[in-house]
């Protein structure tokens, strides 16, 4: 029996976030004491609430049978009423609005929808890797749209060739950013809108970060954006939100088209999530919403014990504006290394930035997600490390990195 695999699926290296997490899990059964800063896993509960709602849907037989294949309208309204109340956005619940199995899935979709081989994706650079995924499926290529530190993390339309620009399909963004968790504001919006509008590109916003204001202000919406929705959708998520990454629920919004075929697409790739899920969902965004503010109260008290810890160190840090920290390699060198050496010697594990692209090069992502002792003892070892550390280090050629081939960016990540 001939078991090869096909083309597409050759392009698409394994996951260093899961490798890592191999690593992690082989240091924890010797006895190691790892602090776990690497994967943008939420380590709280869901909400009480959300999970007694599950458990009386269960309990109706209505909900063991297949939905309707599209997602359950109940829910697509109370997405849409979310969107009303939170960013003032206006939806119609029945065709600009489509179910995710988790948001992470129709951020690959969506390039299966659109891109046919050779077409040119436009790619912020870093950015979260999943985007390539769905790029490197369809056989499209990807440009890159820089984020650098001196524009604020955001993208330089005009430094795009406009031949470049012409050629563009799909551009993906995300904000509140992963992973230099930076806001983006109306205005940015506004330009993308016209810059969309020009080149007919198709815009896909990730806003999975979106209802966590660790800033103080909740973020903006992309639909907040006058003429948003003829050029574009939103994705959102209600893992971080409600601490329901395990539920794989999310929802992209917007121009009807783009959800015509994310419809269409999963309409063979699923039956629609589980009732019961989709109904616990309901009770979540229609629920009382003081579970979300206290939530972005946990973040932003994590977040700042962490980042005046740094600054006491004379490590300075941009004030994380979601629930990751982008920091810069102290005396700089390959992000890989520092990863790996950091896990080895300290063991704390966080991200390289060249997992997120080239231009994340210099910079590792560390999650908030862990309680604040934790995050206390990971500045701890973190400054201890960094101050001992001399570039280059002659242990580095001996230390195992995070992922594989340090060269190569990986693509899959289940939860980053």
């Amino acid at each position: 029996m001939r078991t090869d695999i096909a083309r597409r699926l050759l392009g698409l290296p394994r996951s260093s976030f899961a490798t890592t997490a191999g690593r992690i899990a082989e240091l924890v059964e010797a006895g190691e004491d790892v602090v776990n800063l690497c994967q943008g896993n939420p380590d709280l509960p869901t909400p009480p609430h959300i999970v007694e709602a599950l458990r009386q849907e269960v309990l109706d037989p209505a909900t063991h049978r297949y939905p309707a294949f599209s997602g359950m309208l109940e829910l697509k309204v109370a997405i849409a009423e979310w969107y009303a109340a939170e960013h003032q956005v206006d939806l119609d619940p029945e065709t600009e609005v489509a179910i995710l199995f988790g948001a992470k899935a129709g951020l690959v979709e969506i390039s299966q929808c659109f891109l046919n081989p050779g077409d040119v994706c436009l790619m912020p650079d870093p950015a979260f890797p999943d985007y390539w995924a769905g790029v490197l499926l369809a056989g499209a290529r990807m440009h890159p749209l820089p984020l650098l530190r001196e524009n604020g993390f955001l993208p330089d339309y005009d430094a795009l060739d406009p031949t470049v620009s012409d050629s563009a399909k799909l551009m993906f963004l995300n904000y509140p950013n992963n992973p230099t968790s930076v806001t983006a504001p109306l205005e940015f919006y506004e330009r993308t809108v016209r810059f969309a509008d020009a080149h007919d590109v198709i815009v896909a916003s990730d806003f999975a970060y979106g209802a966590l204001p660790l800033g103080g202000e909740t973020p903006v919406s992309f639909l907040r954006a006058p003429g948003a929705k003829d050029v574009g959708v939103e994705f959102i998520s209600l893992s971080k939100m409600f601490n329901m990454a395990g539920w794989r629920i999310g929802a992209v919004v917007g121009h009807r088209d783009v959800i015509g075929a994310i419809n269409l697409i999963q309409e063979h790739y699923y039956v629609s999530l589980p009732p019961f899920i989709q109904r616990a969902a309901v009770a979540a965004l229609t629920g009382p919403q003081d579970c979300v503010r206290e939530l972005s109260d946990v973040y932003r008290r994590r977040r700042d014990g962490f980042v005046a810890g740094l600054w006491d160190a004379g490590w300075h840090v941009d004030v994380p504006r979601s629930i990751f920290a982008w920091l810069p390699i102290p005396g700089g060198g390959s992000s890989v290394d520092f990863a790996g050496e950091l896990l080895q010697r300290a063991n704390v594990a966080v991200a390289p930035g060249r997992w997120f692209g080239e231009h994340g090069e210099g910079y590792v992502r560390v999650s908030l997600l862990a309680p604040e002792d934790r995050l206390r003892e990971a500045v701890g070892r973190l400054v201890d490390f960094s101050a001992g550390r001399v570039w280059p280090s002659a242990s580095a050629a001996r230390a195992a990195p995070p992922s594989g081939p340090g060269a190569r960016t990986p693509v899959h990540s289940t939860s980053t």
